[in-house]
């Protein structure tokens, strides 16, 4: 009687690592967390947030452990923040400032973008390069011509910020529309395409994006500004005119509450701009690379 068979088990077969992680190996890169280490290298989201979230803490702990006593800590910030919202009114001077903001910014974007499609015709590149010039000129020496035409007040605030926004406006968005290549135009005149549509297209269509881009940063500009021409006209308040008037009595912590609710405020508007951006050109991440 032949005995029984062996029951022989192959030996199960090694644990192959993820084909990305293995490709990865294989070509030498670095792994998620050395990622954030090496220059030139893309992050995905989560990495991202945990690296900001780092920082943020981070700065935290500085301003925790601040040396100098003179300064307000978190707790007196806070407690500021509270009592200027709901007894300082700031509440309603950030509304004043936000339509403040809106209004100049409107202006600016009709004016600037104008002048920076006349950039085409010679006959106007002139008057484009001398108000791009402009943006080295300070507001201060304005302040009396511009109150005279205006007559002072909101006028005043809003025309003043205009021509700060507009002078860096002009300059970038003027330099976009420069720097089309001149086959876009060549190829629309070949097809037959009369100049105005040659101007839609390549012009005002083809830099839309970038127009985004530039508007983006000169809100940015523009924000920062906000504290220094409130302060010129405080009539109609605003929390530029709110944080000179704290500032004046030496009220440290309610100068650097409202400064985290302006910084707060800033990145709001910043990243809805963005959202702008993906929303109505999304094509544009297809042609940037994601660090």
């Amino acid at each position: 009687m032949s005995a029984p068979a062996a029951d022989v088990t192959p030996p199960a077969p090694p644990s192959q690592p993820p084909p990305a992680a293995a490709a990865a190996a294989r070509s030498g890169e670095p792994g998620r967390l050395a990622r954030i280490f090496f220059p030139n290298r893309a992050v995905d989201r989560p990495t991202m947030l945990a690296l900001v979230a780092l920082w943020v803490v981070a700065a935290f702990v500085v301003w925790l452990a601040s040396p100098w006593q003179s300064l307000p800590g978190p707790g007196e910030v806070w407690r500021a923040l509270g009592q200027l919202w709901w007894k300082g009114g700031m509440g309603p001077e950030m509304f004043t400032t936000l339509k403040l903001i809106t209004h100049a910014l409107l202006l600016t974007i009709a004016i600037s973008m104008a002048l920076s499609y006349l950039t085409v015709i010679a006959f106007f590149r002139p008057l484009v390069e001398a108000i791009c010039k402009l943006r080295f000129l300070g507001l201060t020496g304005l302040v009396f011509p511009l109150t005279l035409l205006t007559g002072g007040g909101y006028a005043l605030k809003v025309v003043l910020l205009t021509f700060g926004m507009t002078t860096f406006f002009v300059t970038a968005m003027a330099q976009t529309v420069m720097e089309i290549p001149r086959e876009q135009f060549d190829y629309l005149r070949v097809i037959g395409a009369s100049e105005g549509r040659i101007i839609w297209e390549v012009v005002v269509r083809g830099t839309l994006d970038k127009a985004f881009d530039v508007t983006r940063q000169n809100l940015a500009m523009g924000w920062a500004m906000i504290t220094m021409v409130e302060g010129i006209s405080r009539a109609e308040g605003g929390i530029g005119a709110l944080i000179l008037n704290q500032n004046k009595h030496f009220h440290l912590a309610e100068v650097y509450a409202i400064l985290i609710a302006i910084l707060g405020l800033g990145l709001l508007l910043d990243y809805l701009m963005g959202v702008a951006v993906r929303l109505l050109c999304p094509y544009v991440s297809f042609d940037r690379m994601v660090r």
